[in-house]
């Protein structure tokens, strides 16, 4: 089958203006918006796994890529999550006509609680989030925190460290401003507020994210409805599968609740 071209979106002033890559399906009730994680893309297994459940129960999906991941524009290093918190909110602004469920993977699970934050009390608060091994505070829980001193001091010197990646042959840049601006995001520590039900879905043989972090979460959405699925062969992906059938679930569950 042929791939479907993109449609773009111009984000950003002056030196931060960039092309995002979207692709959006039509259809009938909530919208559904894919956030993807670092370094990932909006044609990734999970992605397309929903695009297709969207294309079956005849729900519209949208996704894109951030600046500096898959299609969009920028290189990946030039970015930080205050870019591709802005580049969620601009597409949601630009092409959801409802109030949508944000599903977010790792990093986008971060981004969707974010996302939930700055949309509360507008008339694009989401309906729901689904969120698979959510990365929330990951430049300063699970990168900072857990670095040796001597990476540490290469990303203070040189204001940026590549790290090895398991799933790419590229090793991945970690930048200072990276781990500088993912502070000013902070979200544990305090009440997160999405004011909509959420589901989590962890997998417990997580190398990335730990199970742990998300019961820390669980604990910090005191005031909203939460349901978490641990799945104890589960990996950080999630994209086995039974994996893709919960996920699916899941959204459906919000979907159509009443």
């Amino acid at each position: 089958m042929e791939r479907e071209a993109p449609h773009w979106l111009e984000v950003g002033e002056g030196a931060d203006r960039r092309r995002l890559a979207v692709l959006s399906q039509p259809g009938d009730g909530v919208p559904v918006v894919w956030l993807g994680g670092f370094r990932s893309d909006m044609r990734a297994t999970k992605a397309e796994a929903l695009a297709d459940w969207a294309r079956r129960a005849g729900r519209p999906f949208l996704r894109f890529d951030y600046a500096g991941h898959g299609e969009s524009d920028g290189d990946f290093a030039r970015w930080t999550l205050s870019h591709w918190l802005e580049d969620a909110l601009a597409v949601i602004a630009a092409r959801c006509a409802a109030p949508p469920i944000l599903v977010g993977s790792s990093m986008g699970g971060w981004i969707a609680l974010l996302a939930a934050r700055r949309l509360l009390g507008t008339a694009l608060a989401p309906a729901g989030l689904v969120l698979i091994a959510p990365a929330v505070d990951f430049s300063e829980d699970l990168m900072w925190a857990q670095m040796p001193e001597a990476i540490r001091q290469t990303i203070l010197r040189d204001g940026v460290w590549m790290r090895p990646s398991e799933y790419s042959s590229e090793p991945t840049p970690i930048t200072r401003a990276l781990i500088e601006d993912g502070r000013c995001h902070l979200m544990f520590g305090a009440e997160i507020r999405t004011g909509c039900p959420v589901h989590i879905l962890q997998g417990m043989k997580d190398p990335d994210v730990p199970w742990r972090q998300a019961l820390k979460l669980v604990e910090h959405l005191g005031g909203d409805p939460v349901v978490l699925t641990l799945v104890r062969d589960g990996d950080h992906r999630l994209s086995g599968a039974q994996d893709l059938l919960r996920l699916e679930a899941a959204v459906a569950g919000i979907a159509t609740a009443p």
